[in-house]
């Protein structure tokens, strides 16, 4: 353990750019998926016909094994290629069921007395969303928001595979190498990272439900 920790420590400036890559994959993932997925979810509970063959579509993206979903973004004009576009739209694919499965079962759970009080208050549609309805969904939404991230900080790992950087570039190259020091040195802050934001966003959810 002496010996990783200087391993890692000489090789810091490394692992942290690539770190920032990583970080910076998943945010703008995370950020484009929430802003489909969170208006999709609030438009099917308005379209329940439509919202079956849509979640439905959504899971059969999630039973598609990443690296396969990435070698057939690849030859897709505009979205596809290689480098960090076709590993940016994997990532949001990935993480859309979540978000928008929660999103759609947040504002249905909602207790249709309060959506009858502010009906009667002569709330138009939208202020009724965005006073009543997305505030008691919040939590629920959040918790699908977690799970978005924290599932999509462990595929950015397989995006080195096409060249999109992150932390997979250390696990590759040591698996390639068979030093088991890089590896660790991609895998360890990568985990890190999924507890730290796993964390965060699941206090932010129960301050969220407490209130």
């Amino acid at each position: 353990m002496t010996g990783l920790g200087a391993f890692l420590w000489e090789r810091r400036g490394e692992i942290a750019a690539l770190a920032a890559q990583h970080l910076l994959l998943v945010g703008i993932a995370t950020a484009i998926a929430v802003a489909i997925g969170v208006p999709l979810g609030v438009a099917l509970t308005r379209r329940p016909r439509l919202a079956r063959p849509v979640l439905g579509a959504a899971s059969v993206v999630q039973t598609i094994p990443s690296l396969a979903l990435f070698g057939f973004l690849i030859p897709v004009p505009f979205l596809g290629g290689i480098g960090a576009r076709t590993a940016v739209v994997a990532l949001v694919l990935y993480g859309l069921l979540p978000i928008l499965r929660n999103t759609h079962a947040g504002i249905r759970s909602v207790d249709p007395a309060i959506v009858e009080a502010a009906d009667g208050l002569g709330m138009t549609p939208r202020q009724r969303l965005r006073l009543v309805e997305l505030p008691l969904a919040m939590p629920v939404v959040l918790a699908g928001v977690r799970v978005a991230v924290v599932v999509g900080v462990g595929l950015a790992t397989i995006a080195a595979a096409i060249g999109a950087g992150g932390l997979g570039v250390l696990i590759y190259r040591g698996v390639s190498t068979v030093d088991h020091r890089l590896i660790l040195a991609g895998a360890v802050p990568a985990a890190l990272m999924a507890i730290l934001f796993d964390v965060v966003l699941g206090a932010a959810e129960k301050r969220l439900s407490r209130r």
